[in-house]
């Protein structure tokens, strides 16, 4: 008989489903939140086919909605996630609904840019978000004493929160909010080193928690930090966003809706001709009246264009 051990037994490891569930309200990217801001989230059963099937079931059981646009980002399986023993292995999903998520009784949202203010450039780059972000990595980066990792990090606060907003990246929402936590500068960090009594001296601006933003429990605003990132990644080659449209839009609406989750503003008439050019939408019947009462164009999104073609890739259109 052998006496090998099943590895998960022995660390009693179980699986658990989080789902970041994302709309648009109002011109703002909305995510389900449990009131104490945690990511819904539910284990994966035995019952449960495949890991989809068992995230799809849950959030109908919890919520009562019917989950369309469906794809799994990263397992997520860190130390920090054991406790007495036991390892809860977190494996995430994001999904994009058109419903109002308000409307789903005692579920509550959030828009996404409250836990991260940093990544919302539509008003352009707003000194009272960014000048105590730019301090402490400044003061991060000067606690070195070695050269060479001096240079490191300030390359790395340069590609992630460059000066000039026309080097803004968008999608590096997961390395700017881990390097932000590695300077200790969200309450996420602070927990961590309270935790962990073993970590280096100096690693961590003790106390210093001066960026803006609201934290969430355990891992969740890194589970939602790698959400935003793969979805703006994915509008700009998949027409991924048309899951958060209603059936008839104008072009104004997809435009505002895109905006929206880049945290960016796009030149209008470029954004026009490149939706159109695509052949992503068509005319649809009847019209729709803007802010100032003038009518505008609806439009549908041509489904057929998932079989006629892989949408080519492409790069937002974005205002000077």
């Amino acid at each position: 008989m052998s006496n090998t051990t099943d590895p998960a037994v022995s660390q009693n490891v179980s699986i658990d489903l989080s789902a970041v569930i994302v709309t648009v309200e109002q011109n703002e990217p909305q995510v389900m939140v449990l009131p104490d801001k945690a990511l819904p989230s539910g284990p994966f059963g035995t019952e449960h086919r495949t890991l989809e099937q068992g995230l799809r079931a849950w959030v109908a059981a919890q919520s009562g909605l019917r989950l369309g646009y469906v794809e799994q980002l990263y397992t997520f399986a860190d130390q920090d996630r054991t406790a007495h023993g036991h390892r809860m292995v977190s494996i995430g999903y994001l999904a994009l609904v058109h419903a109002p998520l308000s409307e789903l009784g005692p579920q509550k949202t959030a828009c996404w840019y409250s836990h991260f203010p940093w990544e919302d450039l539509r008003g352009g780059i707003s000194p009272k978000v960014m000048e105590p972000i730019r301090n402490g990595l400044d003061r991060w980066s000067a606690e070195v004493r070695g050269a060479t990792e001096r240079r490191a990090r300030e390359m790395r606060i340069a590609i992630n929160f460059p000066r000039d907003p026309r080097a803004w990246n968008d999608e590096l929402v997961l390395q700017r909010y881990e390097l932000l936590w590695e300077a200790g500068l969200i309450e996420e960090a602070r927990r961590a080193q309270t935790r962990t009594a073993e970590r280096e001296t100096g690693s961590f601006l003790k106390g210093d928690i001066v960026v803006p933003g609201v934290p969430m429990p355990h891992d969740h605003r890194r589970i939602l930090a790698t959400a935003i990132a793969r979805l703006r990644a994915k509008i700009k080659y998949r027409p991924v966003v048309f899951e958060l449209m209603p059936e008839k839009f104008t072009l104004l609406e997809l435009q505002n809706t895109v905006e929206a989750l880049a945290g960016l503003r796009l030149h209008k008439q470029n954004f026009r001709r490149l939706v159109q050019g695509q052949g992503l939408v068509e005319e649809a019947s009847g019209t729709s009246c803007d802010t100032r009462g003038r009518p505008a164009r609806l439009y549908t999104f041509r489904r057929q264009v998932l079989r006629e073609r892989a949408v080519a890739g492409t790069k937002l259109a974005r205002s000077s």
